[in-house]
């Protein structure tokens, strides 16, 4: 190996080792610390945040990579040593723009914020939040003003979740969205005349959590790497590829868990399946969240809402649940895929899951630019939630303080999971016509053949592609949400009869 190459491949994994300590305080600060940790963490997160920083930046790293420029062209583009290069000189050239300081306040704000987030949600007090939002907001305009690139304020938040997108690009798609789905929706609306009744349980929160784990384990759960723990807002994470952390969320009268199981599941099929030669550098992630939430989304509804999925494993639900001994199963399969508009993001269907997404895209906008007052976020919450889904929101707890992401000061990243719906369809096709017989694979509960599919042509690059380079590469062609909303048609005639929809 290449004497320079393995030296930044030491410093490397010295900064990635802080990153993923830094994720397993946050994992437990989400799921087992103490309340009264809090000002603590906040420190620690701060520390480790600013050091892995400062590891990264350092004038070392920028030598190695000057040094490495002749034999990054030696390499294959696509290999590993020259990924490896390229990627990590665009992200040192952009980290280092940012005070190793500010990196550290950002952190130490997140960790601040989360549990008032959760005590504000849990009181439905905006109030409470807000001044946590604003110092949030703050430090969000203080590191896109170190950029000083003259780019759009939300393009440079875009570019950390969804590298070289840009707000025009997501507009074109959310612009199709929109004028695509409100008639859909009303189609599916006016043909919901079977009652679901059976769908509020009661269902034993520990049996939902038993039968989760009975459906990821056919998915790639392996209990010796993994863990699906409980926390106030379902998501994943992880310390390693085989160090996945899942968490989800339990109501007696709903059974939203099993799919949000199996949405986490995806993310963390996704990190479980990079390339272990990629372990401990940069590359060893996902290659950005529309891709990871292609992979979530695929697994929660390509999969998990599927007619085959269901075939094979509702008999195993009425075991697990007497409430549904008498339901048949056409009318459960019905009933998961109704189009109804609700309250809260990640427990809405399909279709109207979308304009969820839209509505926080377009605030975020509003918010960071001054256009909307920061107090009268629950109010324009209300409103457009009013315009887009018909409904009434009845306090800010399933309004604006719904989601987690604000107090992370997570700007930018929403519309990802709209991005990822429509490039999980692009893969799907791809993966229909590498796999005639998937449905027949699913109704027999067997997942491996899929799960090795995605691992080969998305999973195990991690991030050696950009994501417009790695998507162009497998469905060879960019983000396109025609296909995502030819499958959303296909699925509303099959499971609610709505023909074609002008």
């Amino acid at each position: 190996m290449n004497e320079k190459y393995a030296e930044l491949r030491t410093r490397l994994a010295e900064v990635e080792d802080l990153r993923r300590a830094a994720h397993l305080l946050e994992w437990d600060q989400e799921t087992m610390m103490p309340p009264l940790g809090v000002s603590s963490r906040a420190e620690q997160l701060a520390s480790l945040g600013r050091i892995a920083h400062e590891r990264f930046t350092a004038s070392e790293i920028g030598r190695l990579l000057d040094e490495l420029a002749s034999f990054e062209g030696e390499m294959a583009y696509d290999s590993d040593e020259a990924s490896l290069i390229r990627v990590v000189r665009r992200d040192y050239e952009k980290a280092r723009k940012v005070p190793p300081e500010l990196h550290g306040e950002r952190a130490r704000a997140a960790s601040i914020a989360q549990p008032v987030w959760a005590e504000a949600r849990k009181r439905s007090d905006f109030s409470l939040f807000l001044p946590y939002l604003q110092k949030n907001i703050d430090l969000t305009h203080r590191y896109v003003e170190c950029m000083d690139d003259g780019r759009d304020i939300y393009d440079v938040l875009l570019d950390d979740y969804e590298q070289d997108l840009t707000t025009v690009e997501v507009n074109a798609v959310f612009d199709e969205l929109k004028r695509e789905l409100p008639p859909l929706i009303e189609a599916a609306a006016a043909s919901n005349g079977e009652e679901d009744a059976f769908m509020r349980g009661p269902f034993s929160p520990d049996a939902q959590h038993e039968f989760s784990l009975q459906v990821i384990r056919g998915f790639g759960f392996d209990p010796e790497g993994w863990r699906l723990d409980r926390s106030v807002h379902p998501f994943a994470s992880s310390a390693g590829p085989n160090d996945i952390r899942l968490t989800s969320r339990y109501a007696e009268d709903d059974l939203h868990s099993l799919f949000s199981a199996m949405h986490e599941c995806g993310h963390g099929l996704y990190e479980n399946g990079v390339d272990l030669a990629l372990d401990r550098t940069p590359l060893c992630e996902g290659v950005s969240y529309a891709f990871h939430e292609s992979q979530s989304r695929m697994w929660e509804n390509l999969v998990g809402r599927s007619r085959p999925f269901w075939r094979h494993f509702y008999p195993r639900l009425q075991q697990a649940f007497p409430a549904l001994a008498q339901v048949d199963e056409e009318a459960f399969y019905r009933a998961v895929n109704r189009v109804q508009p609700s309250l809260i993001r990640v427990d809405a269907d399909e279709v109207t899951y979308n304009l969820h997404v839209i509505l926080r895209f377009e605030l975020e906008q509003e918010m960071l630019t001054g256009k909307l007052a920061l107090a009268d976020v629950p109010e324009a919450w209300d409103a457009r939630m009013k315009e887009y889904l018909g409904i009434d929101v009845p306090d800010a707890r399933r309004g604006a303080l719904q989601d987690v992401h604000w107090s992370g000061g997570s700007f930018g990243y929403f519309s990802t999971y709209s991005l990822g719906n429509v490039v999980s369809v692009q893969l799907w096709e791809k993966v229909r016509e590498a796999m005639p017989d998937l449905d027949d694979q699913i109704e027999a509960g067997e997942f491996r053949e899929l799960r090795e599919w995605l691992r080969e042509n998305v999973h195990r690059h991690g991030r050696k592609f950009a994501p417009k380079e790695l998507l162009d590469r497998i469905v060879g062609g960019p983000i396109d949400p025609g296909p995502y909303l030819r499958y959303l048609k296909d699925k509303l005639s099959d499971t609610a009869g709505v023909g074609a929809v002008a």
